[in-house]
């Protein structure tokens, strides 16, 4: 027996990343050395589209492509890409497919991630001023409430024809922000399909304060929102409370959605919660 047989490497060294979390939490790592392959729709960080190749999209991938990359692990997301999974699988090719939904089973992933490639320290503590930061959130929150400000009931419409609603863990983060999901039974609803308002006469019955639109890529046209027929009495149209969350910033199930996706929740919501509490003023 050689001594090379003896050698093994410590967490993957070649990792395809067909969705854009994984990709976004190594390079926040600083192991964005081991990726060899990206997802089409990554745009954070913004570098990654430079340096690595792009070798697929949610629903497909270039096979070819990615074993000519010789991975010895892809990283991937959800049931929709069971088929990918499947076909690389038979090539022989190690996969990890997560499944995160909800804010919990991000962290979760976050932490695996993390101890695959050796920094389950680094990551924990990311991890734990993550947690801290929306700990602040809920207490600033807290002290608005106490303050007599009420919390507003937020519809988040993540397609727009037809109306889908929020997924777990963005209706999660929407009540740290401070707001109350309107459609939160819908949320444990992993599929987009199972989260269908069918009548849009049912939102505007919910009547809610703030719409934040994040159509899947699409741009969020507040002006089409408003201009639906009924809808001319809901506060948040009456109140001009129509704001963009762009998808990546909400919809990948990553470190952005916990920054920079929750934090633009959270201002928005902060300010309505302000403008209330200054018109109940003597």
């Amino acid at each position: 027996m050689t001594q090379d047989a003896l050698s093994f490497a410590r967490g993957p060294q070649r990792i395809v990343c067909l969705t854009e979390e994984t990709t976004e939490w190594l390079y926040l790592l600083g192991q964005e050395h081991r990726i060899v392959g990206i997802s089409g729709y990554t745009v954070r960080p913004s570098r990654a589209r430079a340096e690595k190749p792009r070798v697929s999209a949610f629903l497909s991938a270039k096979i070819d492509k990615i074993l000519e990359l010789q991975p010895d692990c892809v990283l991937g997301f959800s049931d929709l890409q069971a088929d990918i999974a499947a076909a690389l699988i038979r090539q022989g090719v190690q996969v990890t497919v997560f499944n995160q939904r909800s804010v919990a089973e991000i962290f979760s992933m976050l932490f695996q991630v993390a101890a695959m490639v050796g920094e389950a320290e680094q990551g924990l503590q990311r991890i734990a001023a993550m947690q801290t930061d929306l700990q602040r959130m809920q207490a600033t929150v807290a002290a608005r409430v106490a303050a007599g400000a009420r919390r507003p009931k937020v519809f988040f419409e993540e397609w727009d024809v037809p109306h889908i609603s929020a997924i777990r863990w963005v209706s999660e983060l929407m009540g740290l922000a401070g707001g109350d999901d309107c459609f939160a039974e819908l949320s444990l609803q992993s599929l987009g399909k199972n989260r269908i308002i069918a009548d849009g006469l049912d939102i505007v019955g919910r009547n809610p304060d703030i719409i934040f639109g994040s159509w899947c890529g699409k741009k969020f046209r507040p002006e089409n929102v408003a201009a639906r027929e009924g809808w001319s009495e809901v506060c948040a149209v009456k109140n001009k409370q129509l704001f963009e969350i762009k998808s990546p910033d909400i919809l990948q199930p990553g470190p952005a959605a916990l920054t920079d996706g929750v934090h633009k929740m959270h201002q928005r919501i902060l300010q309505w919660m302000d403008a209330e509490l200054l018109e109940r003023a003597p």
